[in-house]
């Protein structure tokens, strides 16, 4: 028996639904909720990069974003979901230049293109 079950009425149920989302998406869990299957848009511009992540449940607290210029690390929890995703982005991006919105679940990153190389004058 996995301890108490008693004080959340609703475990039971959303153990049955996992498992038949499971079921339908083919997804295995480990019984952690955790999930490596973001939805993740990526979106190149002209000037800049933009990523729009869904991660219903989760609270705007449990999100931490990490950029090295090249990839942009999505981790967050909910207390039904893990999400840990790691997107490589399309164009290098000046990491300093973020910005982050989280409204309703969904996770929009804006992050500015590092220009062209740049000439280097020989004198």
């Amino acid at each position: 028996m996995r301890g108490d079950d008693r004080d959340d009425p609703f475990g039971d149920i959303f153990d049955e639904i996992e498992r038949m989302m499971n079921e339908m998406t083919g997804t295995v869990g480990d019984g952690s909720g955790f999930t490596s299957e973001t939805h993740v848009d990526v979106y190149e511009e002209a000037e800049q990069v933009r990523l729009v992540a869904d991660l219903p449940g989760v609270e705007k607290d449990g999100i931490e974003l990490k950029c090295d210029g090249k990839t942009l690390t999505i981790s967050a929890a909910s207390p039904h979901r893990e999400y840990d995703e790691c997107v490589r982005l399309p164009a290098r991006v000046d990491e300093h230049s973020a910005s982050a919105s989280f409204n309703n679940g969904i996770l929009e990153v804006t992050i500015d293109k590092l220009g062209d190389s740049a000439a280097i004058d020989v004198e």
